[in-house]
């Protein structure tokens, strides 16, 4: 399986400086702040990107899900509601809302919702998101 990769960049302190990430495969690049992150700036944020990630998994998972079973799905839409809060231990996502939608002919409400806990338990960033091994190779340039 391919290696995915993002890159971000900092300059400055944290409430005046300013960053840029951008995707490998050069589907988006965009600004971040202190204020887009923790205010109502314009800009991304990390809470953002990791929502669009997780929103994109989630449907593509019970699509599949949905497919291999015979319920071709016709449209899922997903939003993720990313939840950045203050903590007694300093910022944290505290907790991620699933919001979808899909557009099924003929299954039925129970056996849907049996589809959809298995896709949000299920999908490789929700299982990211309850603990994954986070290595760390860094390099100090003064």
């Amino acid at each position: 399986m391919p290696v995915r990769k993002a890159d971000a960049v900092w300059n400055g302190t944290l409430r005046e400086g300013t960053g840029r990430v951008s995707l490998e495969s050069g589907a988006f690049e965009g600004k971040y702040s202190f204020g887009s992150r923790f205010e109502s700036e314009p800009g991304t944020n990390p809470e953002e990107l990791v929502g669009a990630a997780h929103a994109g998994c989630f449907s593509m998972a019970l699509s599949a899900a949905l497919g291999e079973a015979g319920h071709d799905p016709l449209e899922v839409a997903t939003t993720a509601r990313v939840h950045l809060e203050k903590t007694d231990d300093g910022f944290a996502v505290t907790r991620i809302e699933l919001v979808s939608r899909a557009k099924v002919p003929g299954i039925d409400r129970d056996t849907f919702m049996t589809f959809a806990e298995d896709a949000k338990q299920g999908c490789p960033i929700s299982k990211l998101l309850t603990g994954a091994e986070i290595s760390l190779q860094i390099e100090l340039e003064n």
